[in-house]
């Protein structure tokens, strides 16, 4: 058995450049929470997105492991656009509603969800029967539940657009995913 452990990133500065927006004071501190969760799961890999904001949320963790953040270029997030969305609550309905949507030189979500699951089965390959870590985001981690849960849709996609950081943990038989747990990391802290 196989557990990946996706952790969307913690708050991110939104007035910097995506690939490279780093974590606000906030998302600093509550990537605390994620090393705290993730401390006691014997953890042998940590992959993540390229981008900052997800390299940032799980590096504290993997340096008090000992482990190294390895960056996965097919687990980045979404690329909506190189033009301003007025109205991204509509976009992202759009989106939601016909996978294939998407803007003049954006991606759609199933082109999304086909890196990233291409992604998740290569290391699903690479490290089987191991318990693995993926720093994401909100929008791929969405694609990747969908993949395996049909009934995943925009209102769960909603639910948590501000969760900040958020655990998905899966496990996984070979590629056939076998659980999906979502671990509201602030809920833990307040129990």
């Amino acid at each position: 058995m196989t557990a990946v452990y996706f952790i969307r990133h913690a708050e991110k500065n939104p007035k910097s450049e995506d690939s490279d927006a780093p974590l606000t004071d906030k998302g600093l501190a509550d990537r605390s929470l994620v090393t705290a969760y993730l401390c006691d799961k014997n953890i042998d890999v940590v992959l993540s997105s390229p981008y900052k904001r997800s390299v940032d949320t799980v590096s504290e963790f993997a340096q008090q492991a000992g482990l190294e953040v390895q960056a996965i270029y097919d687990f980045r997030e979404r690329r909506i656009s190189s033009k301003w969305i007025d109205d991204f609550k509509s976009y992202a309905v759009n989106q939601w509603a016909d996978f294939s949507y998407k803007l003049e030189d954006g991606e759609s979500l199933h082109e999304v969800q086909e890196r990233n699951i291409a992604a998740l089965q290569e290391a699903l390959r690479q490290h089987n029967g191991k318990n693995i870590v993926v720093g994401t985001h909100g929008t791929s981690l969405s694609t990747i539940i969908r993949y395996f849960d049909a009934t995943y849709g925009f209102a769960d996609f909603m639910a948590m657009a501000h969760i900040m950081p958020w655990v998905v943990k899966m496990e996984f038989d070979g590629v056939c995913c076998v659980g999906i747990e979502k671990i509201d990391l602030f809920q833990l802290a307040a129990d």
